[in-house]
């Protein structure tokens, strides 16, 4: 066969390219135990510093007031403190947890900068240390629409105890920041509530007085006195006549403040209840927590390193070694074939091989 069909079939051949690489195979035997030793080598401790996941499960909460979950009695309004969150809550669970105040917390209580080994006179002190958090520290949705914390780091139980932190973080994070605005709502109800307080023992006050001239009942007294003065009348009894009139002059004089005051308080009363209800419920919102997650797994230490794993780089080096080896020795004996090489390669030698 003449050399040039010998490298036709060689091209097309899958038979010919298995007799091909045979005569390779203590080339290709030796590459493929440097590879792996090299890999193994590169992928210990001394060159790659092996990390452990931890990992932390929450479901977020469906209520975010307490005063809505316990305190009112509108059963619209109402809702399950016992109840799951759905995605509106899933996504922004997942923003605080992204937000810069959880991590510039968990920077300062684990001294990252330090942990990580940024030089903290470093220009860009805070483009390396922001770099490794996001690359350690991770957070997902599940398909079951909880959200997931995983920790990487090189110290099991600091991965543990950052994504343990983390968890404890969104709920004083997100209570913060609801706490400011629950905060001055209270503010403005107490106002109302004072202020309605001090109205209705204004207008008491001004009763009290009206009371001390004795009008106590306008409506009554005056139907009653308007009786007893026709009574008198009849009789010609002038002495009861004119103590009649006196009293129905006071009637008179003070009757419609009596009546006007009397039935605004008992409107503005009736608000105050209502005020009351609101006071309760914005004062319980201000000062009082719930847990904004449920914790379905928390992180514990891990016995195994998660990275690198090192059998998958040692197989992945070594068949990416003999591929790349593979594709140098068909381009070597292809160009030693055409005469561009000189010809004391191995591919020479092999004829005899082709040729039986």
């Amino acid at each position: 066969m003449s050399e040039n069909n010998l490298h036709g079939v060689k091209d097309f051949d899958s038979t010919s390219l298995g007799v091909f690489l045979y005569s390779w195979r203590k080339h290709l035997i030796v590459i493929g135990v440097i590879a792996s030793i090299l890999s193994i080598l590169f992928s210990s401790p001394y060159f790659i510093t092996p990390l452990y996941k931890s990992s932390v499960i929450l479901f977020p909460v469906s209520s975010n007031s307490v005063s809505k979950a316990l305190l009112t009695d509108q059963i619209s309004a109402k809702s399950d403190i016992l109840e799951f969150g759905e995605d509106e809550q899933t996504e922004q669970m997942l923003q605080i947890l992204n937000s810069g105040v959880i991590r510039e917390k968990i920077i300062e209580k684990f001294n990252l900068v330090d942990h990580y080994g940024i030089n903290p006179k470093s220009k860009f002190k805070y483009t390396y240390l922001f770099k490794e958090y996001q690359s350690n520290i991770t957070f997902r949705r599940t398909e079951y629409m909880a959200v997931k914390i995983t920790v990487l780091d090189r110290d099991p139980q600091v991965a543990a105890d950052i994504a343990n932190t983390i968890s404890e973080l969104l709920d004083s994070t997100k209570n913060a920041m609801q706490k400011e605005r629950a905060v001055m709502g209270f503010k403005i109800v107490e106002k109302e509530y004072i202020s309605l307080q001090n109205e209705i023992a204004t207008m008491e006050d001004s009763l009290k007085k009206i009371r001390e001239y004795g009008v106590f009942d306008y409506e009554t007294q005056s139907e009653m006195m308007n009786q007893q003065l026709a009574i008198e009348v009849a009789r010609g009894n002038q002495r009861g006549i004119d103590a009649l009139n006196a009293k129905l002059d006071v009637l008179a004089r003070y009757g419609g403040a009596y009546v006007s005051i009397r039935d605004q308080l008992e409107h503005e009363k009736k608000q105050l209840s209502y005020l009351k209800a609101r006071y309760e419920e914005a004062k319980v919102d201000a000062t009082e927590n719930l847990p904004q997650k449920f914790v379905v797994e928390s992180a514990y230490k891990a016995e195994k390193k998660s990275y690198p794993i090192r059998w998958v780089i040692v197989l992945v080096s070594v068949i990416s070694t003999l591929l790349i080896s593979i594709l140098v020795i068909i381009t070597i004996d292809k160009l030693s074939a055409k005469g561009m090489l000189k010809k004391n390669v191995p591919s020479i030698q092999k004829q005899d091989i082709y040729s039986e």
